[in-house]
C-alpha cells in the first residue's frame, strides 16, 4: 500500500502498472530503459517512501513536462511541510513559494529573500523571473541562468 501510494504521488503508478511485470519489472542497470522523466518520477517516489528529515532536491523536476511537474510539485510541497528543504533549480516556478530563496552567481549568494522581496529588489532574480515568464522558451535553456536555491523550515 505504501509503495502504491508513493508511486501515485510521484505520478508514476500508471507507467509502472503498464509494465509487463509491474513493480517487479527490470528497468536495466541505472534505469537505462527509462526516460529522464521516468527516472525522476521514480526517484521522487523513493523520497516519499523514505520520508527523510531533510529534503534536498537538485533539479528534481527538470526532465518533466509542465503538466506532470505541476502534479508532482503539489505532492513535494506536502512532503516538504515541517522539514528543512533545499531546492536547487533553474526554473523559478519551482521555488516561488519558498520561505527563502538564495540567488547564486559564480559560487556566491548575490541576493536572498522570499519571492516578493526578490522581485521588489529588481535585481538578478527579478530579471530571470521576467525572462522566464515573458519568454517561455527561456525555461528550456537553464544553462544560461545562475542557479537558485531554496531553504525552508
Amino acid at each position: 500500500e505504501e509503495l502504491i501510494d508513493a508511486a501515485r504521488r510521484a505520478n508514476i503508478l500508471d507507467f509502472i502498472e503498464s509494465l509487463p511485470d509491474g513493480f517487479d519489472s527490470a528497468v536495466g542497470e541505472n534505469g537505462v530503459k527509462l526516460s529522464g522523466g521516468q527516472k525522476q518520477r521514480l526517484a521522487i517516489a523513493r523520497i516519499f517512501l523514505k520520508n527523510p528529515p531533510i529534503l534536498i532536491l537538485d533539479e528534481a523536476t527538470s526532465a518533466l513536462d509542465t503538466a506532470t511537474e505541476l502534479a508532482i510539485q503539489q505532492s513535494l510541497a506536502e512532503l516538504a511541510e515541517g522539514r528543512t528543504t533545499l531546492v536547487i533549480a533553474h526554473r523559478l516556478s519551482t521555488v516561488t513559494d519558498a520561505d527563502r530563496i538564495c540567488v547564486m552567481e559564480a559560487g556566491r549568494i548575490i541576493e536572498a529573500g522570499n519571492h516578493d522581496e526578490l522581485l521588489a529588489q529588481k535585481g538578478a532574480y527579478a530579471r530571470l523571473y521576467s525572462l522566464q515568464f515573458t519568454n517561455p522558451s527561456v525555461q528550456q535553456t537553464p544553462v544560461q541562468q545562475p542557479p537558485v536555491q531554496q531553504t525552508g523550515a
